[in-house]
């Protein structure tokens, strides 16, 4: 008797917490139970990306056509665009058992805890800050100034850690470690009582 349907899970944590290299990894290591959500946006795709793998690429009046149809489940603008996640794309692959990865904001990820109940919210905290504010240099990208920033707001955001269901280490060299903690919690989840009602029906029915 099969129980397994998907679950939206929502990772979150701040900038330089690894959770790109975490997602990888849970998309190579399981990627007949894991997948990542593709959102809509409105602006222009970029040299190199196509429709539908790193972005569904639509215009302004059809995201806002949208979001009046209720096809949007959480949505957000930067930098004059919109950015959300499409509804049907979400509960299709998760009615078919697929776990849909949302890697987003905090701000997007509270919103998902008020539409989307059956979510599951996953934090990711790097061990310490003074490694997480190494990882930040590592990157050989980021100015002094935009690594206090970044520090500062990370500072910010992991007060919101509480108000996820699952905090997640991601330990120096632990990557494959987290990956797997994630998706122990998946199934674990997916095991609840409350998310199989209506199990004694299927039961006999089989």
């Amino acid at each position: 008797m099969n129980m397994k349907k998907g679950i939206p899970v929502v990772i979150s944590g701040p900038s330089g917490c690894g959770k790109g290299t975490i997602v990888k990894e849970l998309l190579k290591k399981y990627p007949e139970t894991f997948a990542l959500s593709v959102s809509a946006t409105t602006r222009s795709p970029r040299v190199g990306e196509e429709h539908g793998r790193e972005y569904y690429f639509i215009t302004k009046e059809e995201f806002e056509r949208r979001i009046a149809a209720n096809e949007i489940l959480e949505y957000t603008t930067y930098v004059g665009n919109y950015y959300g996640t499409p509804k049907k794309e979400l509960y299709e692959r998760t009615e078919q058992g697929i776990n849909v990865i949302l890697e987003i904001e905090i701000e997007g990820g509270m919103n998902i805890r008020k539409l989307c109940p059956e979510a599951v919210l996953v934090f990711i905290l790097p061990p310490s800050a003074k490694i997480l504010e190494a990882r930040l240099r590592g990157r050989g990208t980021n100015t002094d100034e935009d690594i206090k920033n970044r520090m500062t707001r990370a500072k910010e955001e992991i007060l919101y850690a509480e108000k996820y269901d699952y905090v997640v280490i991601n330990e120096e060299g632990g990557v494959e470690k987290a990956a797997e903690e994630i998706a122990e919690i998946v199934r674990a989840e997916q095991k609840k009582a409350a998310r199989n009602k209506g199990i004694a029906d299927r039961f006999f029915e089989e």
